[in-house]
């Protein structure tokens, strides 16, 4: 078994919040776009990442990951909801010392973040980011929970287990955990402090 846990990202939804033609993860973000900058800063921990996405969303991460860190899900496979690619990328990688669940729309959540969690899931069999006392991403799971990752369906993700195993918030100092991007509003949040950034 790996001594660390995977990041496993999640990129296989229909975006369809965002806008009917456009993909949210396809947008312009950081001088990438929003599922290229939500790896980029996951690569940064260290730790093992793999992408669950469709084929249509592949090269916006192929340059930063070789072919074995991405399962590419069928259009039909991608429709049956979080649970179901949360399980696939759990069974793709079964020699992890546990997984985290990163939705590939949380641009702005900060490598300190994701290894902060990692380190919690050394010790506890579920923990959680949290900013202000507020839950948010990423969600961590211990290797002992294998079987029930794995077998995960639908579009509750991994609810179920949250409220059936006690889970450890790690509080973090990064608004970014709660940040996604299901509107255009809410991209546009996400470029004003990189465009504060540029400015200064």
């Amino acid at each position: 078994m790996n001594t660390s846990p995977t990041i496993v990202v999640l990129a296989a939804g229909q975006g369809r919040r965002f806008h009917p033609a456009r993909h949210e993860l396809e947008q312009p973000l950081a001088g990438s776009t929003v599922l290229g900058t939500t790896v980029g800063h996951a690569r940064q921990t260290g730790l093992r990442v793999l992408v669950v996405t469709t084929e249509r969303l592949v090269p916006l991460v192929l340059p930063q990951l070789n072919l074995r860190d991405l399962l590419v899900l069928d259009e039909a496979n991608a429709q049956r909801g979080a649970g179901h690619s949360i399980a696939a990328g759990v069974r793709d990688s079964p020699d992890s010392a546990g997984w985290l669940v990163l939705p590939g729309d949380m641009p702005m959540v900060r490598p300190q973040t994701m290894a902060a969690v990692a380190r919690s899931v050394a010790l506890h069999a579920v923990a959680f980011a949290q900013h202000g006392g507020r839950r948010g991403h990423p969600v961590g799971f211990a290797a002992e929970l294998y079987s029930e990752l794995a077998s995960l369906r639908g579009d509750d993700g991994a609810r179920r287990l949250l409220a059936r195993y006690p889970a450890v918030g790690v509080e973090v100092e990064d608004p970014g955990v709660l940040a996604d991007d299901d509107t255009d509003d809410d991209l546009d949040s996400l470029r004003r402090p990189t465009r504060r950034a540029a400015a200064g």
